[in-house]
């Protein structure tokens, strides 16, 4: 899993693991919502969108998000919002959490996170959402690490941290499962990310779940056993720019613009240019506290869908609707598609080979409309 990839219910902080930068445009202090805003079925902010031409998008640190925040510094973001016409504020957001949070809340018009994140806290509070750019899917940026010698065999009867109902205690689930275990057969441990590293360290944990860069610093100690990570569920955590889909509706200019400031930087960091690709690679591992070489072995373990057509593909084929199955089957049973649905089914999810789930009760949305016109060249 990736930095700060927590659910919205959960009160662990992530602000120590975010840069300190300040956007170009500007910076909004995350402001908990969690004490204040109850989120019901029936909470619908933005469900009276129109048309309108200021726009916020919010980011969280992660290497599959770093190139949102060189959009805004490069001015790239802002060639391809006045190309429509319009001006798209870029947040930065230090806790994660409280980015989908305030995305859920109306504050703003799009904004980062997991296909498990989008499913469980907007589309599971009632906010119809859009997934408009697919950017990339873990691919050994998450993984399951044991003291000593070991194979994942041995995780049967052991404590392991993690954080919990995050997209490391799914990575788990599915890891038990491939050995024909089940949670009943280990105990979970809630544990922050900003902690997990420092447990790991200690002579009480001995398993851990957890997501680059944490998982690498966790790997590099001594006497440790890699047993299980996301390159075994390839296309299962799938990272996201989501958005209100009464707002996209409305304002379509708003897609067009967001998808082709991505792919243009998808081209720079996928050059041939050596030179120009590590200018922008630079910028982005410095913005999240790391150099080059350790952003590079973080992309090597991620995924990148760098060509539209590659995010097409992987966004139409019927895997996708599959794995989002997966994902609802384990939020349900974990209580967190809410009170009141009766099973994995209650909340429909769209994508473009079918719908799973309630076709009365779409709530989350993939579409492939911008990045297939990022292909064709008609941005």
């Amino acid at each position: 899993m990736q930095p700060f990839k927590q659910l919205f219910f959960s009160t662990n902080s992530n602000t120590n693991q975010c840069s300190k930068k300040t956007s170009s445009k500007k910076l909004l202090s995350a402001i908990s919502l969690a004490a204040t805003l109850v989120i019901s079925p029936l909470f619908t902010p933005a469900a009276h969108a129109e048309q309108k031409k200021e726009f916020t998008l919010a980011w969280s640190i992660y290497v599959g998000w770093m190139p949102w925040d060189y959009a805004d510094y490069s001015g790239i973001l802002d060639k391809w919002a006045d190309k429509y016409g319009i001006d798209i504020n870029v947040v930065q957001v230090n806790d994660y959490v409280e980015s989908i949070n305030q995305y859920t809340a109306g504050q703003f018009d799009a904004t980062v996170m997991t296909n498990m994140d989008a499913l469980t806290i907007p589309a599971a509070s009632g906010v119809d959402s859009t997934a408009v750019v697919v950017g990339d899917f873990s691919d050994g940026n998450d993984g399951i690490v044991l003291k000593g010698d070991k194979t994942l065999q041995d995780i049967k009867g052991q404590n392991v941290n993690l954080v919990e109902l995050s997209v490391s205690h799914y990575l788990m689930a599915r890891a038990l499962e491939s050995i024909g275990l089940s949670e009943k057969d280990v105990k979970v441990v809630n544990t922050s990310d900003a902690d997990i590293v420092s447990a790991f360290s200690t002579d009480d944990v001995s398993s851990v779940v957890t997501w680059n860069p944490m998982l690498s610093e966790i790997k590099s100690q001594p006497n440790t056993s890699l047993v299980f990570d996301s390159s075994k569920t390839p296309g299962e955590i799938i990272d996201l720019l989501v958005a209100n889909s009464q707002t996209l509706k409305d304002n379509p200019a708003f897609g067009k613009a967001l998808t082709g400031a991505w792919y243009e930087i998808m081209g720079i960091m996928a050059s041939k240019d050596q030179a120009k690709a590590d200018v922008a690679k630079t910028y982005m591992a410095k913005a999240e506290g790391t150099d080059l070489a350790g952003f590079n072995a973080q992309l090597d373990d991620t995924k990148m869908f760098y060509s539209p057509s590659e995010a097409v593909k992987f966004t139409q084929s019927s895997d996708l609707k599959k794995t989002m199955q997966k994902v609802a089957e384990f939020s349900f049973d974990h209580g967190l598609l809410g009170e009141g649905a009766p099973d994995a089914s209650f909340i429909g999810i769209e994508t473009p080979s079918g719908v799973f789930g309630n076709p009365s009760n779409i709530k989350l949305r993939f579409t492939d409309k911008y990045m297939t016109m990022a292909a064709k060249g008609e941005l």
